[in-house]
Parts: C-alpha cells; structure tokens; sequence
C-alpha cells in the first residue's frame, strides 16, 4: 500500500512516517518545504497513484491563531480541502488530523464522536472548518481527533515541562483543565490499524483513555525525569494568562472505535510510563 504523509516533519508526522515504514508500507513524506498544500496542481502531482493520504500538517500556534486566523485557516481548513479533493479525484482515502479544540470544553462527561462543536478559540474554528471541508470533498475519509498530544520529535508539554523543573526546581501548572495525554506513536499506530481495518467513513477519537489534569501530566512528566513530583503546585486557568481560551474539559470518548472492532489508545498514565524515556530524550526543547 502507498501511502503519502502530509506534515512530515512535524512531531505527529514523524512518527507516522515511522510506523508506517516500520510496518512495511511505502511512504513518500511531505512538508511545507516540498508541498504547498494550498497549491492544487502540485498537491495533484504528490497524490497520483497514493492509496492513502494521511493530513498530518496543521497550524497549531493556538495563541497566535487568535491574531492571525486569516493565515491559520488557509492552512487547517483551505489545505485540507484542497487534499481532500486531490486525493479523492486520485482514488486514494484520506485521514484529516483534527482536534479536542472544537468542542466548547464545559462538558461533564466525555465528548462523543457526534456530540455538538463549538469551539471558542480561533485555533477551534479552523480545525472544525478543515473537517466540514475534508467530509465534503471526500466521502471516504477518516477524521481522526487527538489531544494533548507529546512525542520525540518535536517540541512537547512534559519535555519543556522536565526542562524548566532541572533549571528553576519548582514550577506552577494549570490543574483546572482536565484531558487525555497522548503519545503521537500511538496516534499514527491507530491510524494504521483504522485503515487496515477498513473502518467505514467517519469521526474516531484518537486519544489515550482515563484523564488527568496539566498538573497531574507535569508531576508524572518531572517523576520519569528523576526530579521531585512533589515541587510541582496547581494554580487555575485564571491565574494563568494565555491570548486563546484553552477547553477547560477535554476528554473524549471512543464509542466510534468500539463500534468499528478497533482497539482504544490504552490508559494515558501507562502509555506515559512506556514513551517517558524516548520521549524525554527526544527533540531539544524549542526545537
């Protein structure tokens, strides 16, 4: 099977390229320096003869979207639906990479795959705006969203977390948003099982189970790096200052998965234990 990896270079796109070399697939990975994915005729040209097509490329500067929305939606709603309409025209399936951010963030229990967006954050907006473009230009997709997402190869939450705890000795971390920590690994070995599956059309949700809050991800973050859990406080969202409003619950169920015979991502805490050494070892941070 041949497959062609949108956003390469990016920390999710690593690793999907990765997996799917590792378990034998052909793969020709892109990024912006090879790819414009606003570009038709050269997207054209990269599709041709593709089986799959995995959008891994997205602009996910969540503060800096709320000032430059106009350029954050050319790349997660207009690049997506130009891929969408290339790969369709190509013969190939897609899978568009989506988000936690478009749902509102006030509910009480796990967002369903059918469950009302709202997204409140600019970032939101456009990803939810590459999904609709994604269903309408390619009846067989697969849109997959993930959250709080970490990994080697690039620059992520318990890596900058590890970091600044080794330089200051104690830090203050939101413990009022509550989510589902998830190796970008595991995202690209679920999309592979979804494809090999022959999973119909549709919204899965590709995040780790069980939930914990930043707090609780940055005292496990410090722990695997040998550093004092304990040195770590909780302060609010409120005291926290950020351009974007963040999902203050972002937890989301795997119904779809179920359904479809497709195993969930495993509990967050122990897939942390199983990636804590590559992924701390990974990318500088700032990288």
């Amino acid at each position: 099977m041949r497959w062609v990896v949108m956003g390469s270079a990016g920390m999710l796109g690593t690793d999907v390229v990765a997996t799917l070399r590792d378990a034998g697939h052909e793969v020709e990975a892109h990024d912006r320096a090879t790819v414009d994915i606003l570009d038709p005729d050269a997207v054209a040209r990269v599709v041709e003869g593709a089986d799959v097509v995995v959008n891994c490329a997205a602009w996910t500067a969540v503060d800096a979207a709320e000032e430059q929305e106009e350029a954050a939606f050319a790349v997660n709603a207009t690049g997506p639906q130009v891929l969408a309409r290339r790969a369709r025209e190509a013969g190939a399936r897609i899978v568009q990479v989506s988000t936690d951010y478009v749902f509102p963030g006030d509910a009480t229990s796990p967002y369903g795959e059918t469950d009302l967006a709202a997204p409140r954050s600019a970032y939101g907006r456009t990803k939810l705006a590459g999904e609709w473009a994604v269903r309408a230009e390619a009846p067989d997709h697969i849109v997959v969203r993930t959250a709080w997402l970490y990994g080697a190869g690039g620059r992520c939450f318990p890596r900058t977390i590890a970091h600044a705890m080794a330089q200051r000795g104690a830090l203050t971390v939101v413990a009022d948003q509550v989510g589902q920590p998830t190796w970008a690994r595991d995202v690209a070995d679920l999309v592979l099982r979804l494809v090999d599956a022959g999973a119909p059309a549709g919204t899965y949700h590709g995040t780790a189970s069980g939930q914990t809050s930043w707090h609780g991800f940055a005292q496990e973050a410090v722990a695997a790096a040998g550093l004092d859990r304990d040195a770590v406080t909780p302060i609010s969202s409120a005291e926290y200052q950020a351009a974007a409003p963040r999902p203050a619950y972002s937890v989301l169920g795997h119904d779809a998965l179920v359904r479809v015979g497709v195993a969930p991502i495993g509990d967050w805490r122990e897939r942390w234990h199983v990636a804590a050494a590559e992924v701390l070892a990974g990318a500088p941070v700032g990288g």
